[in-house]
């Protein structure tokens, strides 16, 4: 049996909202369903609005246009992060500036931000790694004494905490994903929090293609026009529809993924002890979503032996960011501040795991094919249930 690195997971509802979303003749976006889960969202995440977008990267391009980034504007943040983070500021003429990361947390290292300000600074785009917080306490202080707005790449933080409070929740913006590899799933889809009230309105114009439809349909004006840059960052009512079900049950699926990232951290602990690789480090005043579980092996030719040999034991396994800052696109648009160490040998020895409501029962051939490639054992293997 080949086990794969994500399988999709319905909570139940999902298809049944569809088809209501369907009988109640609206399957454009901004239905009821969009309605409700705005609502959801908000109520999770503290968020002063939340707007559903078709994914996260339009919910970061969303952000940078409400911060008015133009060209030669600089915009710091991790390099050891999804192309998205960059790419929604370098659309509008901005240099995305690379910092290095921390080795434990594999976030944003805090320490390396006041040093990568310049005059052309324009915002810091923080990046939540596998749904652990970066050091916001520390971050929203660099950025207060700059005067330079926060936004949250919260892509797989949903339902995080920094100090209790929910991820999202700290920046002027934030934004959330829902691609099916996430916790909470939609297919495809996002959304944008917003916490800087004074940004709220114009938001809503730019999701609506740069017009006052919003507005228009709570009877505020009499028609809508164009009044501003925009693009069509709707998602459908269905998508929407699909979503409600499972924000629905964002606690009951966060808390399945708990049990099976503690069972993979559990079993790794002498993985651990024995060397062979190194388990995630969660900081005490973060709770985490258990959206990823990764090792980090000793170097580039181990992570690629143990990818191989997972994949003929039928174990899916994948590596992931390769940094931005050595890509060729980074090179072209952005800059680096030092020479990034940690993001470079991070990336070259991190491997994830599978993690997926529906794997619990194959979680032990899942560890026994870990030890057979990273150390060929056959006795290391004990079941965490034992």
């Amino acid at each position: 049996m080949t086990i794969p690195f994500n399988r999709p997971y319905l909570v139940g509802k999902e298809l049944d909202y569809i088809a209501q979303a369907h009988a109640n003749g609206h399957i454009s976006g901004d239905g009821s369903f969009t309605r409700q889960c705005h609502t959801l969202l908000e109520q999770i995440t503290g968020a002063g609005k939340a707007l559903l977008t078709h994914s996260c990267t339009a919910a970061l391009e969303m952000a940078a246009m409400l911060l008015e980034i133009a060209p030669g504007d600089e915009v710091i943040m991790p390099s050891f992060t999804f192309v998205s983070t960059a790419n929604a500021f370098v659309l509008r003429g901005a240099v995305p500036v690379f910092v290095d990361i921390r080795p434990d947390t594999l976030n944003i290292d805090e320490s390396l931000i006041e040093a990568a300000i310049t005059p052309r600074t324009k915002a810091i785009c923080v990046v939540h790694y596998a749904g652990v917080s970066c050091d916001m306490n520390t971050i929203m202080a660099i950025a207060r004494r700059h005067e330079l707005p926060v936004i949250e790449d919260a892509a797989q933080g949903i339902l995080s905490t920094y100090e209790g409070r929910p991820l999202g929740s700290f920046g002027d913006l934030a934004a959330l994903s829902f691609h099916e590899t996430k916790n909470v799933i939609s297919g495809e889809g996002g959304a944008l929090l917003i916490n800087n009230p004074n940004l709220i309105e114009r938001a809503e114009v730019i999701r609506e293609k740069g017009t006052n439809r919003s507005k228009f349909f709570r009877g505020q004006v009499d028609k809508y026009t164009w009044v501003d840059i925009g693009s069509s960052y709707l998602p459908s009512e269905l998508i929407a529809a699909f979503l409600a079900a499972q924000l629905e049950q964002a606690e009951e699926l966060t808390r399945r993924r708990i049990d099976i990232w503690n069972r993979y951290h559990a079993w790794a602990e002498s993985i651990e002890d024995a060397g062979f690789a190194r388990r995630p480090i969660v900081p005490v005043s973060c709770n985490h979503n258990a959206h990823m579980y990764y090792l980090l092996l000793s170097d580039l030719a181990a992570r690629t032996q143990f990818i191989e040999a997972m994949k003929a034991a039928g174990v899916g396994t994948v590596f992931h960011y390769v940094p931005l800052h050595s890509s060729p696109a980074g090179t072209r648009y952005g800059r680096s501040v030092g020479q990034l160490p940690v993001t470079g040998g991070t990336s070259d020895r991190l491997v994830r795991l599978p993690l997926w409501i529906g794997i619990e029962e194959h979680l032990d051939q899942v560890m026994r094919a870990a030890e057979r490639a990273l150390a060929p054992r056959p006795t290391m293997h004990r079941s965490i249930s034992e």
